[in-house]
């Protein structure tokens, strides 16, 4: 894919890719915006860490998939 306002891929970034398994890796969203969101779009995994529980996203590749940018833009919105 071309590089737009909703897709970027930086190839130079020492952990490209972070999560394997994707043709076109969106590295626009390399933090996740809904990580701090409880209902995020995504498939994150939880763990207890010293009596609290932790967002693992290490096997979520939603903000990845650049056909997932309007959904996370919708969903940005609406947490406003």
């Amino acid at each position: 894919m071309k590089p737009s306002h909703s897709f970027f891929e930086n190839r130079a970034c020492k952990y490209f890719p972070c999560h394997k398994g994707l043709e076109d890796f969106n590295c626009l969203f390399c933090f996740c915006p809904m990580y701090h969101m409880q209902n995020c779009l995504g498939s994150p995994e939880y763990m207890e860490v010293k009596g609290k529980k932790l967002k693992v996203c290490t096997n979520c590749t939603f903000p990845h998939q650049p056909k997932h940018y309007e959904a996370i833009m919708n969903k940005l919105k609406n947490e406003i």
